[in-house]
C-alpha cells in the first residue's frame, strides 16, 4: 500500500527544490502528484509540470463533477486565483507512492479524503530573512514582478502556518532546510521508517 508525502513549507522556504531532489530518488520511488491552479503562468513553468493551469470555469467545471479533492482561494493584487487537487484518475495509493506540494489546510483536506494513515506530512522550515530574500530574487527575475502579491503571501503565511495551526493539524516532525543535503537526507530517513511501520 502506498502513501502520499505532503511537502508544506512557507512561501520561498525551498519547496521546489527540495520536491525536485526526492522526484529523483529510487528509494523510496516517488511519483509526482501535480495540483492545478487559476493563477498565471510563470517564466520557467510548462503546462503540467508545476501545475495543470485552467481558468475559473475549468475548476467550476470539475468541482460540479464532484472531483476536486481539496481547494484553497486567494484573493490577490491581481484577481481570485485558485489552487486545489484534483482526483483525476491518476492517483492510485494501492500500487505507488506520491509527492504533492501543498498547505497545511490542504494538507487536512487532503488527509480526510483519502484517510491520515495514508498522508505523510513533511514541513519545512527556513529563516524569514532568507526566505523574503529568495522571494525577492524570484520576482525580480519575472517578466512582469508582482511585488505586492509576494509581499501579500509572505505576510499569509504568518497566520497559514502558525503554531497553532501547525498543532491542531497533528504536524509532530518539522525539516530545517538551511542545509539542503541534510534535509533531504533526514526527510528520506523519515519516509522509509514510515513505510517500514506500514509495511
Amino acid at each position: 500500500m502506498g502513501k502520499m508525502v505532503y511537502l508544506m513549507g512557507k512561501s520561498s522556504s525551498g519547496k521546489d527544490t527540495v520536491y525536485r531532489r526526492m522526484l529523483e530518488w529510487n528509494f523510496p520511488a516517488l511519483k509526482k502528484i501535480v495540483p492545478y491552479t487559476t493563477r498565471p503562468i510563470r517564466a520557467g513553468e510548462a503546462q503540467g509540470e508545476e501545475y495543470y493551469f485552467t481558468d475559473d470555469a475549468g475548476y467550476r467545471e470539475m468541482e460540479a463533477q464532484g472531483r476536486v479533492i481539496e481547494a484553497r482561494a486567494y484573493h490577490t493584487y491581481h484577481g481570485l486565483w485558485r489552487y486545489f487537487t484534483v482526483d483525476d484518475g491518476r492517483i492510485d495509493l494501492g500500487q505507488n507512492n506520491y509527492l504533492i506540494i501543498g498547505t497545511i489546510e490542504s494538507y487536512l483536506k487532503t488527509a480526510q479524503y483519502f484517510g491520515t494513515k495514508k498522508i505523510l506530512p513533511v514541513l519545512l522550515e527556513l529563516d524569514d530573512g532568507i526566505r523574503l530574500k529568495r522571494a525577492l530574487e524570484r520576482e525580480m527575475h519575472q517578466e512582469k514582478p508582482r511585488y505586492q502579491e509576494m509581499c501579500r503571501r509572505f505576510l499569509a503565511d504568518e497566520e497559514d502556518f502558525s503554531e497553532e495551526k501547525i498543532k491542531e493539524a497533528g504536524i509532530a516532525r518539522r525539516f530545517s532546510n538551511h542545509n539542503l543535503n541534510d534535509c533531504l537526507k533526514e526527510i528520506k530517513e523519515y519516509i522509509i521508517s514510515s513505510l517500514r511501520e506500514e509495511a
